[in-house]
């Protein structure tokens, strides 16, 4: 996914994609400590087993993974605490009701700096099924086997002088 300009990308989710059919992203902020912010403009953090979780009218960010800073001092963080997202109530009140759907899910997909905020794109999310994971990666190779042939072709018609 393209990084808008002003934004510095600190992690993506990158099997998110594979994992999930994407139904509809958000855009949160995220409440954070100091050895936090500054870890994450250090670029470290890592979203492989991180979810979302809608608790008690409150988005929750469970298991995003901050190491702890290193020029830290002995208040540094808890690198797998969870953490509140800033949303509006009424995105709050949506992903809440299409989350409680069986097979729905809140999984993040990326975290980046915008504007000095640190901000987390979620999403509501559909497992995806093993043959749909199979169809997935099918249709990326025909589409890399085009692509191929066609790069191919274009480089043996030369014009001949």
């Amino acid at each position: 996914m393209p990084v808008a300009e002003g934004e510095k990308l600190v992690a993506t989710n990158r099997r998110a994609r594979h994992e999930y059919h994407i139904e509809e992203a958000f855009e949160a902020g995220l409440v954070l400590t100091g050895t936090e912010v500054k870890a994450l403009r250090a670029g470290r953090a890592s979203l492989a087993e991180a979810y979302a979780r809608v608790e008690g009218g409150e988005v929750w960010l469970h298991h995003l993974h901050i190491p702890p800073y290193e020029a830290g001092n002995i208040f540094n963080h808890d690198p797998l605490r969870r953490r509140k997202l800033l949303l509006h109530r009424r995105q709050i009140e949506r992903l809440a009701g299409r989350a409680a759907q069986k097979g729905y899910t809140l999984v993040p997909l990326r975290l980046y700096f915008t504007r000095g905020r640190a901000k987390v794109e979620i999403a509501l999310a559909r497992g995806k099924k093993l043959y749909d994971k199979r169809a997935a990666i099918g249709e990326r190779e025909a589409g890399r086997q085009a692509r191929r042939a066609v790069k191919h072709d274009v480089t043996r018609q030369r014009p001949q002088r």
